[in-house]
């Protein structure tokens, strides 16, 4: 079966399953092409599935939208954060001179990236808005390396399912699935506006993820481990947003 036929037989189940039938015969269906969110059990776990596996096989390289330099949001609106560890203030104090992005897990060649050597990484930049659930919604133009030339650098691994992400505030950590990993408006950002990017929105360092809802665009990032199960990390939910009440899949 080709993969368009494949598509349309699965998205058309899901769609008459779960109309006919409940979330449950749906989350079956998902279940059997393996399209399940690492979130998929307990009492939401149906309805997760379903939004989860539909996403993926209608929207898996659609694009978020972009906007006009004109469209910018004068000024931006950034949202609180809790208090920035002291080890942030020390490389703050440093220009951010030894800030390092690891990157490690299902790779070949695990590498420490300086925020020097990213900015010299091919850049794109996209003026995207950033949807919070939360309200501090804003549209901006975000400058940074694709997150997939870093994967390509390292040598990720053909097994490799997710890319966990992680913050220098120890208790913040996300993850996507490889599908937005390689996509070309996943940034890992290190300018906003014609600069660098501001300490209040994230900086020196931003993963930012346009087509999901801004708490997937994690602040201050570190750390990058590539894998293929989610299971080891923290409750094995996905991410701290599952287990503050969130939906790991925050698709838009």
């Amino acid at each position: 079966m080709n993969p368009i036929s494949r598509r349309r037989l699965i998205t058309g189940g899901l769609a008459a399953t779960a109309g006919a039938s409940g979330l449950a015969v749906a989350a079956s269906l998902a279940r059997r092409y393996g399209l399940i969110p690492p979130d998929g059990g307990g009492l939401y776990g149906p309805g997760e599935i379903l939004t989860y596996a539909a996403q993926r096989l209608l929207t898996r390289h659609s694009m978020a939208r972009e906007f006009q330099r004109t469209q910018i949001s004068k000024p931006p609106f950034a949202n609180e954060v809790a208090p920035l560890p002291g080890a942030f203030h020390r490389l703050q104090t440093g220009g951010f001179a030894d800030w390092r992005l690891s990157v490690d897990g299902m790779v070949a060649r695990p590498a420490a990236f300086s925020l020097e050597q990213l900015k010299g990484f091919p850049r794109r930049t996209q003026i995207t808005h950033l949807a919070c659930e939360e309200g501090w919604s804003y549209i901006a133009e975000w400058m940074g390396v694709p997150l997939s030339h870093i994967l390509n650098l390292v040598g990720t691994l053909p097994q490799a399912r997710y890319v966990v992400y992680r913050s220098i505030q120890s208790d913040w950590w996300e993850s996507i699935d490889m599908a937005d990993a390689l996509h070309p408006q996943t940034l890992v950002t290190h300018g906003m506006n014609g600069g660098d990017l501001p300490v209040a929105f994230g900086g020196p360092l931003r993963l930012r993820v346009p087509r999901q809802l801004g708490y997937k665009s994690v602040k201050y990032i570190t750390h990058l481990t590539v894998t293929d199960s989610l299971k080891a990390f923290g409750k094995g939910l996905g991410s701290a947003s599952p287990e503050g009440g969130y939906a790991w899949y925050a698709g838009i």
